[in-house]
């Protein structure tokens, strides 16, 4: 996954007065947790980090005061109605060390005809390296019929990453459309009633 390079502002005023400010002049306010060090609370450039964050676990590095700081989104809090961005939490990680996210799972594919997948889990969690985090685990379902189960350990996971969810949490649950399920049953009561005299 590559990285976003963002000029980043150091803040000192707080409240919720100063974050409307703040995102009034284009700025997303945020805090950088991790390391054991102080929490860093930072103003980053709206427009670049809204483009940044639009992919899963994006990987921001923080030009503050001419200092790299190499850091991962862990939270993303939103206007419940205009969907803009109203804060970040960040996580400073450093290169080749693993972290622990959560990864969409994509479905693809087609289950044979008749049958209708449903994802019961879109996100699994992963140990993956801090900057080699996949953006998403895919898995195929072609050619599977009614009832077959596929399981978090039934997913081909990227190299270098580990399954930290549990291996039995499912994932995507085949049964028969209804439409399908429908004709069968009618099928099987015009069979079990008796013919007409």
């Amino acid at each position: 996954m590559s990285e976003t390079k963002l000029e980043t502002e150091l803040r000192t005023e707080f409240g919720k007065g100063y974050a409307r400010r703040a995102r009034a002049a284009g700025k997303i306010p945020a805090v950088v947790y991790g390391h054991g060090a102080e929490p860093l609370h930072v103003n980053l450039p709206g427009r670049a980090t809204t483009l940044a964050v639009r992919v899963s676990n994006a990987l921001l590095n923080l030009v503050i005061d001419g200092e790299e700081h190499l850091t991962i989104v862990k939270d993303i809090q939103r206007d419940p109605i205009k969907q803009i961005i109203e804060h970040i939490d960040l996580l400073t990680v450093k290169k080749g060390e693993k972290v622990a996210v959560d990864v969409p799972v994509h479905v693809t594919g087609e289950a044979v005809a008749g049958v209708v997948a449903n994802q019961e889990a879109t996100t699994v969690s992963l140990e993956a390296e801090a900057t080699h985090v996949p953006s998403a685990v895919e898995f195929n379902i072609d050619g599977r019929e009614a009832g077959a189960h596929v399981h978090a350990s039934d997913l081909v996971l990227p190299k270098g990453t580990a399954l930290l969810s549990d291996p039995e949490t499912l994932i995507v649950n085949l049964s028969e459309a209804p439409a399908a399920a429908a004709a069968d049953t009618e099928e099987a009561s015009e069979e079990a009633a008796p013919a007409a005299e």
